[in-house]
């Protein structure tokens, strides 16, 4: 007990003489006073996490001082509660998680300012305030996400993963390496809850397959299903089916490129394990992907394109780069399971360009889709940017948060302010993932990347975060009980619906999707 008691006296003897010696540094009159002369320049910091909102709720932002100096303070702080204080000789700052925490939530819709001094040459020089602003609301708890190396033509360790983004913490939802290295990608959430998950494998040795989990327990379909949309009332899904293909160009900063040479829509009747589809979704002679439901379930948005060529086993096929997708749409009974006919929301003749990936607020208010100059696959394409569409009116523009690098793939949280997306803007090599604010007026904010623990990590880490879907809590399916489902011969069989208005793509050898 004496021993407990006097570990604790020193803990907080160290942490009165830090805390003394920081204010004592600052205190006017000292060497280090608060009147140290301001440096003309603004100071960087990386990541750059300036200008931003950023969730109440979200991990510490730790950054690095672009800065050389013997010596570094930093006093981070708000309108209520007492601010953090570090002294360091190390350009990286690392905020204490326990404060940082308690200085947010105490600050929800305050401003967040970061004071950076610096000793250099034997003085004290004060830089210009940061200032970032604490979001009322908060954001999901959990993100989940593909890691995956910047590999060609085959997979190579790829996992879906989780983090918790009130922590560092990152824990794994299914590797490929518990089922002989297969694949697995295509994940997605019933209205961002983590308990009711479709998740697509693929492997060698035990087929493709995807799994269903509900409730802890998990189902395996005999299927291989492409981009899904779950229906808002959890009774089905909908899916494309792809026969995509990975080819090379000569030229041009990203030399990947995917083309679709045929795909289908379809949906997925949970009650009755069937699968089912309409005209308005399966054209032979179109091109059909990309699902998303309308919050309320009686649209399903999706992206189409004519079909240009004859040959559906040459790749590239010819006229490939020529293919531009639509923004349809189709209105959907779900007591009565019957469908409307497909009508466009927007064209590629009126855009000039490729629209893909629709998604839509949880209030139904707006569509956020990627432009790309054509075909389906706006991972490998600098042009592909964000625009956002009022569902009220039907008017759209391109995002301020662009960069020149390509954006993709986005999701949203649970109460709508926020969004997740991926992008290249880091040099254009790894795809990151990044979040962004939307206010109540629909202003996208400056968007900041996932925060690490250490401020250097995304200098090294050569894999690339993708798809990242923002979830209220963490899956708690255990990564064994998921892989056993793969490995294990029982499963739901389904088969795809062939009728004369429809074709059966080829799903055979999809490249491996960032």
């Amino acid at each position: 007990m004496k021993k407990r008691f006097l570990i604790l006296l020193v803990a907080a003897l160290a942490v009165w003489t830090t805390s003394a010696a920081i204010e004592y540094i600052l205190r006017p009159g000292a060497r280090a006073a608060a009147n140290a002369p301001l440096l003309p320049e603004p100071t960087r910091i990386h990541p750059d996490y300036t200008d931003n909102v950023i969730p109440p709720n979200i991990a510490p932002l730790n950054f690095r001082i672009e800065e050389r100096a013997r010596r570094y303070f930093v006093r981070i702080g708000s309108d209520n509660g007492r601010p953090i204080n570090i002294l360091t000789t190390d350009a990286c700052i690392h905020i204490p998680a326990r404060r940082w925490r308690r200085l947010l939530e105490a600050n929800r819709g305050n401003p967040l300012t970061f004071d950076i001094y610096l000793n250099q040459a034997g003085r004290w020089n004060r830089c210009q305030t940061i200032t970032n602003t604490i979001a009322s609301e908060p954001i999901d708890s959990h993100l989940a996400y593909r890691l995956i190396n910047p590999l060609y033509n085959y997979w190579s360790s790829v996992g879906i993963y989780q983090r918790n983004l009130t922590t560092f913490k990152q824990s794994e939802i299914l590797h490929g390496r518990s089922y002989d290295d297969g694949c697995v990608n295509c994940h997605t959430f019933l209205n961002n809850d983590p308990a009711a998950m479709f998740l697509g494998v693929r492997s060698g040795t035990y087929g493709s397959a995807t799994l269903h989990t509900a409730a802890g327990s998990v189902e395996k379909i005999g299927s291989k299903w492409g981009y899904t949309a779950w229906h808002p009332s959890g009774r089905l899904a909908a899916y494309s089916v792809n026969a995509t293909h990975l080819f090379f160009q000569a030229a041009g900063m990203e030399v990947r490129d995917v083309v679709d040479l045929d795909s289908v829509m379809t949906y997925y009747d949970l009650r009755t394990q069937t699968v089912k589809t309409t005209p308005g979704l399966a054209d032979k002679d179109r091109l059909e992907t990309y699902p998303a439901w309308s919050p309320d379930g009686k649209y399903l948005y999706f992206c189409s394109a004519p079909i240009l060529w004859t040959d559906r086993k040459t790749v590239p096929p010819e006229n490939f780069e020529k293919v531009r997708y639509d923004l349809r749409r189709i209105a959907y009974d779900l007591e009565t399971d019957t469908w409307g006919e497909p009508e466009t929301v927007l064209s590629a003749e009126e855009t000039g360009k490729s629209i893909l990936l629709p998604r839509i607020t949880p209030d139904g208010r707006f569509l956020v889709f990627c432009l790309c100059d054509y075909g389906c696959f706006p991972i490998y394409q600098p042009s592909s940017d964000l625009y956002v569409m009022d569902l009220a009116d039907g008017a759209w523009r391109k995002l301020d948060i662009n960069s020149e690098f390509s954006e993709s793939w986005h999701s949203f949280s649970t109460n709508g302010r926020w969004m997740a997306f991926s992008s290249r803007r880091q040099a254009g090599l790894f795809t990151r993932t990044y979040f962004s604010y939307i206010d109540l007026d629909g202003k996208f904010h400056k968007p900041f990347v996932l925060p690490q623990q250490d401020p250097d990590f995304y200098d090294s880490c050569i894999q690339t975060f993708s798809v990242p879907e923002l979830i209220s809590g963490p899956v708690s399916v255990s990564p064994r009980k998921l892989a056993q489902a793969v490995r294990d011969t029982a499963q739901v069989d389904v088969q795809l619906p062939v009728t004369g208005a429809t074709k059966r793509p080829d799903p055979a050898q999809y490249p491996e999707r960032e």
